[in-house]
């Protein structure tokens, strides 16, 4: 008897989506302080000359994505920032095949400028542009320049319309919006981008997860652990589904990967130990509100502690900390609960990157081979001979 090994030829159910492999994005250091809001020494720079070496660096180690933050003035231990379009291009530019996200926010954005700078870029980088669009947490930075500072679900509502207008004004002539924050009229870019920028969108709450799913291509989460995240994706893809589209799921993780998990564990606590304090609590009363001003209190940062915020995105939430073989295996068990990206943020950038490609990544495609072939001997089909 011969035994032919098959794959499963119906189409899952949306929710249950499982990538094949797990793509990896980082942090981009645009601004100063790092990505913990901690006194500890971390061997990594916001500036220009740092960051292209860094991005090259991504690049030849598996990473497939880079994200610019964006801040506009000094807060909570970055005193400095660089605006994140002009420097996302700028990567993009030194670069070769690296995608860089740069993130925005609607109310200080325009979406038709927008897309004409994105497809600018697109043209430039050939097709490696990409945007975040962040609804906004910084009170400060809108009524400092003047802008209004709408409460949390009206704020999703204005960025539900800002994607809406991005993706038709990059793929439509003529075109017409009547939306209640945008007004587009009988609008044509030229030209249009060659590849459509891949939209994302992130957020915790329930008007962000439906932003998510009906609109975004890519779903960003905080960090979060195993339960936490299965619930946004069972959310997310369920909205999705009801207009049916197909979303992918990006999820934040603090990464610190070391030889022995006691001193990756001693790294963690050295972070928070010298966490500086004063900032970390502006931060907390500056964000909670996000959280609380939401009617079933599921926005980001509500259920936050002190700890979680001395990473201000919930990084160390996600548990991506110990030796290689732990976090790889973590990593694995995310994908197989729908996730297919991981946004990292590192300590020492540099040499942590380095250290991820060639330690941690590889054992992770190694799990996923492992499974793939798990998957296709449970549906070996015996043909009598």
């Amino acid at each position: 008897m011969t035994v032919l090994r098959v794959r499963c030829l119906h189409t899952p159910m949306t929710t249950e989506r499982i990538a094949d492999h797990v793509k990896f994005a980082y942090w981009v250091p645009n601004v100063s302080g790092g990505l913990v809001t901690s006194t500890i020494e971390h061997r990594t720079d916001w500036g220009y000359d740092y960051n292209v070496t860094l991005a090259r660096t991504a690049e030849n180690n598996g990473f497939e994505y880079a994200l610019t933050q964006v801040r506009y003035e000094a807060s909570y231990g970055a005193e400095y920032q660089h605006e994140s379009t002009s420097f996302s291009l700028a990567l993009l530019l030194a670069t070769e095949r690296l995608k860089v996200i740069a993130a925005v926010h609607p109310g200080l954005w325009q979406p038709g400028v927008l897309a004409k700078l994105g497809a600018t870029a697109d043209h430039l980088s050939a097709g490696r542009f990409a945007v975040n669009v962040v609804s906004g947490w910084f009170k400060d930075e809108f009524t400092h320049l003047g802008e209004p500072w709408l409460e949390h679900d009206e704020r999703y509502r204005r960025s539900a319309e800002f994607l809406q207008v991005l993706r038709k004004i990059w793929t439509e002539d003529d075109v017409d919006f009547r939306g209640d924050f945008y007004r587009i009229h009988d609008f044509t870019l030229k030209p249009k981008p060659i590849h459509t920028p891949e939209l994302f969108q992130g957020g915790n709450s329930t008007a962000a997860r439906r932003n998510g799913g009906l609109y975004s291509d890519w779903y960003f989460s905080n960090g979060k652990d195993f339960t936490g995240i299965t619930d946004q994706i069972v959310e997310v893809r369920d909205h999705a589904r009801t207009v049916d589209r197909e979303v992918s799921i990006g999820l934040n993780g603090f990464i610190i990967a070391r030889d022995t998990e006691a001193e990756a564990r001693e790294v963690l606590r050295e972070i928070v130990a010298k966490a500086n304090r004063p900032a970390v609590e502006g931060f907390r009363s500056a964000v909670q509100q996000a959280g609380s001003a939401t009617g079933d209190k599921k926005g980001m940062w509500a259920d936050s502690s002190f700890e979680d915020l001395v990473q201000y995105n919930d990084g160390f939430r996600t548990q991506l900390i110990g030796t290689p073989e732990q976090i790889a295996e973590r990593i694995a068990a995310y994908r197989r609960r729908g996730v297919d990206l991981i946004l990292g943020g590192f300590l020492h950038f540099q040499e942590e990157i380095e250290y991820f490609g060639a330690k941690v990544l590889p054992l992770v495609r190694e799990i996923e081979a492992a499974d793939s072939q798990e998957t296709l001997s449970e549906y070996r089909v015996p043909v009598l001979s």
